[in-house]
């Protein structure tokens, strides 16, 4: 397990092994965790998201499972990490919550190919994708609703791929400690693989980019002074306040 961290004007990448930060710009330095800020755990250049990605939440919504993955972007300005503040916009009446899975690209890429598509993979964390869903609704496309600043809570921290199965996780999100999504990767309409293969066929995938796997069913509202989590099996909960 691996992640971002601050110490006074450093900032670096570091294991983690029992609440000790080892350094990986290999100078060997050890912190305790105590020390650090903890910062979001990738500076990407895009966030790719996909929609309607789980065969519950379609029967859920009652919408047909999609041919192709239905994607859209969030900017990077959006991304806030473990304890990060999700501002409520003024602008909107409706904010909610969707609990995904994250994937972190940890090498530059175009045209993967499926079987290769673990090649390419940094690690996984867990991700909010926040939607003023009023405004998704108003505007008929979804760049304003999921775009606001703090709309794209991830970390806390990345697994690597050798320590983590994509295909049989539970996934579940909590708002002020009830549980509201409880599902299962395995209930993915379009795989890991698939969607490196499909988005890569598209665009150039950096170091550092995200992609969020889509939400499972129980997608709900937040309002300011909710704290919700985003829990996924293996790799651990992410936490974050509503103001």
């Amino acid at each position: 397990m691996f992640g971002r961290f601050k110490y006074m004007d450093d900032q670096f990448y570091g294991e983690i092994n029992n609440g000790i930060v080892t350094s990986r710009d290999g100078d060997g330095k050890t912190y305790e965790m105590e020390e650090l800020e903890v910062l979001p755990p990738s500076n990407p250049s895009k966030i790719v998201c996909v929609g309607l990605n789980y065969h519950d939440h379609a029967a859920e919504v009652g919408m047909n499972v999609p041919d192709e993955p239905v994607l859209f972007m969030k900017p990077p300005s959006a991304i806030i990490g473990q304890g990060g503040k999700i501002i409520y916009p003024r602008s909107s009446q409706r904010v909610d919550y969707e609990a995904e899975l994250a994937v972190i690209i940890g090498k530059r890429c175009k045209n993967i190919d499926y079987d290769r598509a673990c090649d390419v993979i940094a690690g996984f964390t867990c991700f909010n994708d926040v939607t003023a869903r009023d405004l998704q609704s108003r505007d008929g496309q979804w760049t304003r609703a999921k775009s606001f600043d703090t709309f794209a809570p991830v970390g806390p921290f990345i697994i690597p791929v050798s320590d983590f199965d994509p295909d049989n996780a539970y996934i579940k999100a909590r708002v002020n400690g009830e549980t509201k999504q409880d599902s299962n990767t395995s209930n993915l309409i379009f795989d890991v693989p698939y969607l490196i293969e499909f988005i890569s066929g598209i665009m150039t995938l950096e170091v550092g980019d995200i992609i969020a796997t889509g939400t499972p069913p129980g997608v709900g509202e937040l309002n300011p002074g909710d704290t919700v989590e985003v829990e996924i099996e293996g790799i651990g909960t992410l936490r974050n306040e509503v103001v």
